[in-house]
């Protein structure tokens, strides 16, 4: 089990990224843009970096659903490979077949 805290910062940097991605679009935009003239391109670029870090998506990482554990992690399932393995075999994820050969 993660920490607590580690669980609640993962949350918040959640609700920032959705809070600013609008604006971190629009002004992304705006850098790029080649029609627009090079003081308004680098006044975007102010506002651009003056966004919280914590707002960028690539900050956020991924975390077992039950207990927040960061490695290991599936995707798919949204769980670590060990709370994976205990709903597989008690039959709890629907269309998952362990591999016996």
């Amino acid at each position: 089990m993660a920490k607590q805290c580690m669980i609640n910062r993962e949350i918040k940097r959640a609700k920032l990224v959705e809070k600013y991605a609008t604006k971190r679009a629009e002004l992304k935009k705006q850098i790029v843009d080649m029609s627009l003239s090079f003081d308004e391109r680098q006044e975007a670029a102010k506002k651009f970096h003056a966004l919280p870090r914590n707002s960028s998506a690539v900050r956020m990482r991924n975390r077992c659903e039950i207990t927040g554990r960061p490695h290991g992690y599936y995707r798919k399932f949204g769980l670590s490979r060990n709370k994976l393995r205990e709903h597989a075999m008690a039959g709890d994820i629907p269309g998952l077949v362990m591999a016996s050969w």
